[in-house]
């Protein structure tokens, strides 16, 4: 029995999920008529094994690979994620975690055809190994955004000073930003994955009030 549902507005709400393994399972959800966004979400009294978060992966019509949504967790038992109407481009690109609490009645352009269903992956996986995965994923999401921001001589980002920061430079110190914020809330091993959430809020706070705080040597 699937531990999962799946809303798409204007659809039947789909529960019937494809068992792969004992921890992961798939659905395939036809393209067509389009759709932006999906909900996904633990049934009613299903709970998660202690330490295990449920990474929600995603691979667009056409595409290769599946790309990393977000997760579900005991203290997220719910999550809405968009899909791009912009044709073309890769599935990491075509999808995003909408980071809304409530559902969204907002139909777009799909994308693929008729007879190439999105496929919708679940896995359940360790917290500290998904919440790692979520951390590389914003940080390659906010690097590349912070570096598109940045005017660019041929190949070359030029910033303030004419000191060149990299997309690696900037990961790095926004991996380091998370850390520093994940330690302070104790000593141990195990991290809720609340706190990630708490600091990603932070973290965009701070950027929309200094958006070139991590372009300086300190990246504070």
């Amino acid at each position: 029995m699937s531990s999962f549902g799946v809303i798409i507005s204007g659809r039947p709400i789909l529960t019937s999920a494809q068992p792969i393994s004992p921890t992961q399972f798939a659905f395939q959800i036809p393209s067509h008529p389009p759709f932006s966004h999906i909900v996904v979400f633990l049934l009613p009294g299903v709970t998660l094994p202690d330490g295990t978060a449920a990474a929600v992966y995603a691979q667009l019509p056409g595409a290769s690979d599946f790309a990393l949504l977000g997760a579900l967790a005991n203290e997220k038992p719910s999550a809405i994620f968009r899909i791009n109407s912009k044709a073309g481009g890769s599935a990491d690109g075509g999808l995003d975690n909408a980071d809304d609490d409530s559902m969204v009645d907002d139909v777009g352009g799909g994308r693929g055809s008729a007879a190439s269903p999105l496929a919708l992956g679940i896995s359940l996986e360790p917290a500290q190994q998904v919440a790692a995965a979520l951390l590389q994923k914003k940080a390659q999401d906010a690097a590349a955004g912070t570096a598109a921001g940045v005017s660019g001589v041929g190949n070359a980002l030029v910033v303030r000073g004419q000191n060149a920061v990299t997309t690696k430079v900037l990961a790095q110190r926004i991996i380091k930003n998370c850390y520093d914020f994940l330690t302070s809330w104790g000593s141990g091993d195990t991290v809720p994955l609340k706190a990630f959430q708490a600091w990603w809020t932070k973290f965009e706070g701070k950027i929309e009030r200094d958006p070139g705080f991590l372009e300086r040597s300190d990246g504070g």
